[in-house]
């Protein structure tokens, strides 16, 4: 019989991979893979800053993450550098920073390794109750947003001429990254979040014949991903975060062994970005 940690630990990450699916199918479409990067990497300094002032470490997360997109906004509006500098600069920054505070908190024994790997394994009831509660609640903003967020990815110009506010879309769509990632650091770690946004959704683009389904079979394929992580884990003793990224990309190359390759088509009508 499977223990209830492993049953705990396989809900939870199924919850995360579900909603970082279609999240990260946007970010391959808006190649922001490496902002998924600067966000994850905020959120140490989001740690250091919850151990600091004593707050909620998810809330304190996501308010790092939600400041570091406003920044880059707000510096993306100035022109002065091109966004991957920019998102170079934020990134690293905001993951220096977060040391830093943690080497002068000598009184806090904190351990940089669950945090960068996560521990999936230790995920309480509680934990499960705000993956999915927070989960339910990014999917229902990602439908409501999904009209304006995808015209905007496809040509900003035109979905502007339709009233569609793709600068309030994409203001929005990095607020719900900042949310995913506040909620799924815990488990898999500052370090894989961006591997379970980016592998899932290039692995569904293989076999997409629309955006919809494109972000549908990217939760699909997270949750084999989590569940054969897991599974492997326990089978061969292997940290169990790091080996859902693997199960992941072991997916993805699945997905490019020649077979028929029915995904061939679907470049032309929503990968050409």
């Amino acid at each position: 019989m499977l223990d209830d940690f492993f049953i705990r630990a396989l809900v939870a990450g199924v919850g995360i991979a579900m909603v970082a699916g279609p999240l990260g199918c946007f970010v391959i479409w808006r190649r922001m893979a490496y902002f998924g990067d600067t966000m994850a990497h905020s959120a140490l300094l989001g740690v250091a800053l919850s151990l600091l002032l004593e707050l909620n470490l998810m809330v304190s997360v996501f308010i790092v993450a939600s400041v570091v997109s406003l920044l880059l906004l707000f510096l993306q509006k100035r022109g002065a550098l091109s966004t991957d500098a920019l998102l170079g600069i934020l990134s690293h920054s905001a993951l220096s920073i977060g040391l830093v505070i943690v080497a002068f908190m000598t009184w806090v024994r904190i351990d940089l390794v669950g945090f960068l790997f996560g521990d999936i394994l230790a995920v309480s009831e509680a934990d499960i109750d705000i993956i999915w509660g927070g989960g339910i609640l990014v999917i229902l903003a990602l439908v409501y947003l999904w009209r304006p967020l995808l015209a905007s990815t496809v040509n900003p110009e035109l979905a502007e001429a339709e009233g569609l506010k793709p600068e309030r879309a994409r203001l929005f769509f990095m607020l719900l990254m900042a949310l995913v990632i506040a909620i799924a650091m815990k488990i898999v770690g500052i370090l894989l979040i961006t591997s379970l946004l980016i592998i899932p959704a290039a692995t569904a683009r293989r076999f997409a014949t629309s955006p919809e389904i494109m972000a549908v079979l990217a939760s699909l394929i997270g949750a084999l991903a989590v569940t054969g992580g897991l599974f492997g884990s326990l089978h061969w003793d292997t940290p169990s975060g790091p080996s859902i990224v693997v199960a992941a990309l072991a997916l993805f190359v699945l997905s490019l062994l020649p077979l028929g390759r029915p995904g061939r088509a679907s470049h032309s009508s929503h990968g050409g970005h």
